[in-house]
């Protein structure tokens, strides 16, 4: 599973117009192939900042969509920020002894 971070930060005026692109585009992009989870969120402690949050089964599926027409009218939003977005990709790995310590989490004591 790849694991994809991207922190944008906007300001005040232009927010809920990013806000409302990025909203508008979640529904299609959360449908692509190999995407698992899709989330858009807002830091609470600074409300400038703005986080796309994705989770994507496989490189092939996520580079798909990073050259989809979709991906290209978020990038145009994010022209929007007040300093360049950061994205981070992550290679996550599931293991019998990582869900051996979720069963232990959800069930303390």
């Amino acid at each position: 599973m790849i694991l994809v971070i991207t922190r944008m930060k906007i300001s005040a005026a232009k927010r809920l117009e990013l806000s409302q692109t990025i909203a508008s585009l979640l529904g299609f992009m959360r449908t692509e192939p190999g995407c698992r989870r899709l989330e858009f969120c807002q830091n609470v402690e600074n409300e400038d900042e703005l986080y796309l949050l994705e989770e994507w089964d496989t490189r092939e599926n996520l580079k798909t969509h990073l050259l989809s027409e979709r991906f290209r009218v978020l990038r145009g939003a994010m022209n929007l920020l007040r300093e360049p977005y950061e994205i981070q990709f992550h290679t996550l790995f599931h293991s019998s002894k990582l869900e051996d310590l979720k069963k232990l989490l959800s069930h303390p004591g």
